[in-house]
């Protein structure tokens, strides 16, 4: 019996709520790096290894075993013990009294998180029907921005008044108990139930024919280089907007939390649901579009990354972050749509995994990695203004990315069936 739609809407803004645990535990560290840069005295270096490529590396490593356990297995069940370890490793990060303790207990979100998001992609392709599926991943996707809002906003007001320790505390709590709700109250889906030809469904191919499968769709191959760099472009701006707003606009904790976290989450969520409604729309007609909006997304917003950066008002640098959130977020649910309309469905997780792998390893890995390292090499001779110019190394990534968006549009047919070419 097929579920009715306030249930499957219900399991949609469930996993959402998921989503937003994992980027208030992830993000909370960006917005109180300063704080613990200075009680643990860490360099720009270490602080962006730490966000970066320590975390990344455990992300998306487990991130494919633990996709093909949940391709085989309960996706519900690996989404709510996900969701309790992460949370679990966030609070002991508040124990952390140097920085190896710091870096385990960031290991330890790492490990939770990468059984996240594939299985969550997974479980809404099979509530949702190839003609919705994209804009119900934008929706899921827009978990990022309210969990960067919650997290920033929230996260830089208990530092200011109760310290750092205490917001790691209070902030990652909640994310244990919703574990034993979400388990409680969220079925597992029928795999490809959604499909209009589910007669692949049930079978479980290996993991080289996957990734054979994968590596031999231009489409996906492109899409993997072009979400990449992007996301490298993503994470080497919003990892370090909070410690720049402190360093170059002279503003306190409380204040770049709360302003970035209204700027990006807001811009953010508005922009990851704007891309799936969109790309849904206008890819009826056109597949192409579902690679081609997120690439003139990306054109306009190497010019708010240029403002966001070097216009020094305040409140206009802010607004310009949240303007490239907006459109930076639109890339997302249109990805995912079509990586798993390459793949039957018994296939999705693990390529949802792939993709992950790809996209945060170089991306999310490197980007605040790479900021972090010029901004310290530019030090001696910039002083405080050297992450200012460090961060602008985005502007060269975001138009790299862009044309490669555009590369991967041209792989698609001009159907209402995604192919690869």
């Amino acid at each position: 019996m097929s579920p009715s739609p306030a249930y499957r809407n219900y399991v949609l803004f469930m996993l959402t709520v998921v989503y937003v645990f994992n980027f208030i535990d992830r993000q909370l560290l960006v917005i109180l790096q300063e704080s613990i840069k200075k009680e643990l005295h860490l360099s720009d270096s270490l602080l962006g290894w730490l966000s970066g490529f320590a975390f990344v590396i455990f992300y998306v490593t487990l991130g494919l075993p633990i996709a093909r356990l949940a391709d085989r297995t309960s996706r519900r069940t690996t989404v709510a013990v996900s969701l309790g370890l992460w949370s679990i490793m966030s609070f002991l990060t508040g124990s952390a009294r140097n920085f190896i303790q710091l870096l385990l207990a960031r290991v330890g979100v790492g490990v939770g998180e990468a059984g996240g998001s594939p299985p969550a992609h997974a479980m809404i392709s099979d509530y949702f029907p190839p003609k919705s599926r994209s804009t119900a991943l934008a929706i899921y996707s827009s978990g990022i921005y309210i969990g960067v809002l919650i997290g920033f906003v929230l996260g830089g007001h208990l530092s200011q008044h109760f310290g750092w320790r205490t917001a790691f505390f209070v902030v990652s709590s909640p994310g244990i108990l919703f574990a034993l709700l979400f388990y409680a109250t969220v079925k597992e889906p029928r795999r490809g139930a959604t499909d209009p030809d589910s007669a692949q469904t049930n079978e479980r191919p290996s993991l080289s024919s996957v990734l054979k499968q994968l590596y031999t769709s231009k489409t996906f191959v492109y899409l993997c280089m072009a979400t990449a760099l992007h996301v490298f472009c993503i994470y080497g701006l919003m990892n370090w907007a909070g410690s720049f707003l402190g360093r170059s606009h002279a503003m306190t904790v409380a204040q770049r939390g709360a302003a970035l976290g209204l700027a990006l989450g807001i811009g953010g969520a508005l922009g990851s649901f704007a891309g799936g409604a969109l790309t849904d729309r206008y890819g009826r007609k056109d597949i192409r579009w579902y690679m081609k909006l997120p690439a003139y997304a990306i054109l306009l917003s190497v010019f708010f990354i240029a403002g966001a950066l070097f216009i020094h008002d305040n409140l206009v640098s802010v607004i310009c972050f949240g303007c490239v959130a907006a459109l930076q977020s639109s890339y997302l649910g249109p990805s995912i749509a079509v990586a798993h309309s390459l793949v039957p469905a018994s296939m999705r997780a693990l390529t949802s995994a792939v993709l992950f792998f790809v996209l945060n390893l170089i991306g999310q890995g490197f980007g605040p990695w790479v900021v972090g390292m010029i901004s310290d090499g530019l030090k001696s001779s910039l002083g405080s203004e050297s992450l200012r110019w460090a961060m602008s190394i985005n502007i060269v990534v975001g138009v790299a990315a862009m044309i490669l968006f555009f590369r991967t549009a041209r792989t698609l047919t001009p159907s209402p069936n995604p192919q690869p070419a």
